[in-house]
Order: C-alpha cells, then sequence, then structure tokens
C-alpha cells in the first residue's frame, strides 16, 4: 500500500525543466507582463482626463452659447421696428429741413 501511495506522489509530481519553465513563464510575467499592463492602464487613464477636460470645455462653451442666443427669437420683429423708425427720422429731417429753409442761417460766432 505504502508503495502505491509513493508511485502516485512521484507520478503526479512535475519534472524538474516544466517546474523551471514554470517558474520563468511567471518570472516574464511579473517583470513584463505587468509593467506593460501598468503603462497602458496609465496611458488609458490619461486619455480619459484628456476627454473629460475637454468634454467640460466643450459644455461650458455651448452653455455660453445657449445663453447668448437665448434671446434671438426677437429678431424676428427686428426689421419692422428699424423701418418704423427711419420712416419717423425721414419725417424728422424733412421737418427740420422745412424749418431750417425758413430760419435765418447761424453765423457761427457767439454774440
Amino acid at each position: 500500500m505504502t508503495q502505491l501511495v509513493a508511485q502516485a506522489e512521484s507520478a503526479s509530481a512535475l519534472p524538474d525543466d516544466v517546474l523551471f519553465l514554470w517558474w520563468l513563464a511567471l518570472g516574464i510575467a511579473l517583470f513584463v507582463v505587468v509593467p506593460v499592463v501598468v503603462f497602458l492602464l496609465h496611458r488609458l487613464l490619461r486619455t480619459v482626463g484628456r476627454v473629460e477636460r475637454s468634454v467640460i470645455d466643450l459644455w461650458n462653451t455651448a452653455t455660453t452659447v445657449a445663453r447668448n442666443t437665448a434671446t434671438t427669437w426677437q429678431l424676428g420683429g427686428t426689421g419692422d421696428a428699424l423701418e418704423a423708425l427711419k420712416a419717423e427720422a425721414l419725417r424728422h429731417d424733412a421737418l427740420l429741413d422745412a424749418a431750417g429753409q425758413s430760419a435765418p442761417q447761424p453765423t457761427g460766432g457767439r454774440p
């Protein structure tokens, strides 16, 4: 019976070269793969930070544009108001021209 247990233990044990290769693979993973993963995660984190800053800048710009253009709906009546103002200015000009023709011309000096 003890001979069967000894055979089972020796059969399940890995040969030295396989054990060495496993330790070598673990060492490579520890000193090569882990730093590469850390480097890539750091680059990803920096990129996400840049994207976040750009989104914040875009949000601020968009809210400023929205604030500046909130009253553009009122521009529809601007043309009519300008036409009325122009007509009133022309009436004033005509009135002043009529009054200026009958009034004495200024001499340009103080009395």
